[in-house]
């Protein structure tokens, strides 16, 4: 009698570990960030992983930019995802990059005359209109 009970348990628990971590909303973490400070010249990049069960997942990443106590500061773009092939149970990293008055890339500097401290939010959207979580950055300092 204990080890048909014991043999229940033991299904029960290797069925429950087993579980997809693929679902049809995209999922979006935040891994790194290459400086929490950043000086003219310089690049941000940040770097992001994401798992997405269909693999389709629209042609660009959303980024929101909010620094608090500098209105009208904050920014909101499409940034645009490089094409890349798709398949079923889709994971991999992203990476977004901005240029401190750096030709080549998209834009970002101090809009307060004055140091600013920003955070920087991120959404992924699949072409079902499906939405991740949205993550956000540390605090980065833009020096002026």
């Amino acid at each position: 009698m204990r080890y048909p009970i014991l043999f229940s348990i033991l299904l029960l628990l290797s069925t429950s570990c087993n579980k997809n971590k693929f679902a049809t909303t995209p999922s979006l973490k935040f891994k790194s960030v290459n400086t929490t400070q950043l000086y003219n010249q310089q690049l941000l990049q940040f770097t992001l992983s994401f798992t997405d069960k269909e693999g389709d997942l629209t042609d660009s990443i959303y980024v929101n930019e909010n620094v608090p106590g500098c209105p009208g500061s904050n920014f909101e773009q499409l940034f645009p995802l490089p094409a890349f092939p798709t398949s079923k149970n889709q994971q991999g990293d992203i990476t977004v990059t901005f240029g401190y008055n750096v030709s080549g890339y998209s834009s970002i500097s101090p809009k307060c005359q004055k140091n600013d401290t920003a955070v920087f939010r991120f959404v992924l959207r699949d072409k079902a209109h499906n939405a991740s979580d949205t993550i956000s950055s540390p605090p980065v300092i833009l020096y002026y």
